[in-house]
């Protein structure tokens, strides 16, 4: 199914996407690990099945020097032994946040020990906010039927500045 609908090629799509952008750089910016950011994004996004995030999230971790191995190991992050337990933190709450709607109990107390063990306040606010912004992300890109497969390391900074 193609989409018929470019959502930012429209005033309020692309209004909509500056401030969406400039929220996304508040969180690119803060101090959490790049690395941890792009794991992160990754991971909602499988879980979403959104293939341009997906295809996204890969490219840009590729380019920024991810290892391949880790990136074909986010999905099966419990079961891998390449990922820091800081990693396996954001991980965990990524996977606790994203899964709200399966009738999940929301974050639990293990993973919220976790995350402030090995994350500072600024960090943890940039998780939180980055796993609210990626399930967005995620969800505009299914509902307009955005695929995988074309996305090029570095278009999304292009197309920022």
């Amino acid at each position: 199914m193609e989409s018929g609908f470019s959502l930012f090629d429209h005033e309020i799509g692309a209004r909509f996407g500056k401030r969406f952008a400039n929220a996304a750089a508040v969180v690119h910016q803060s101090s959490l690990p790049h690395t941890t950011q792009e794991l992160v994004s990754l991971r909602a996004s499988q879980i979403n099945g959104c293939g341009h995030c997906v295809d996204l999230h890969t490219k840009e971790a590729a380019a920024a020097g991810e290892s391949a191995v880790r990136l074909h190991l986010v999905a099966a992050w419990r079961e891998s032994t390449v990922f820091t337990d800081a990693e396996r933190a954001a991980l965990a709450l990524t996977e606790e946040g994203t899964r709200l709607a399966d009738g999940a109990p929301g974050v639990s107390e293990a993973t919220w020990a976790a995350v402030r063990e090995h994350h500072d306040d600024d960090q943890t606010a940039a998780l939180v906010c980055l796993i609210g912004l990626i399930n967005a992300a995620n969800r505009m890109a299914v509902i307009t039927h955005q695929k995988g497969g074309s996305y090029e390391a570095g278009m999304f900074a292009a197309a920022l500045g």
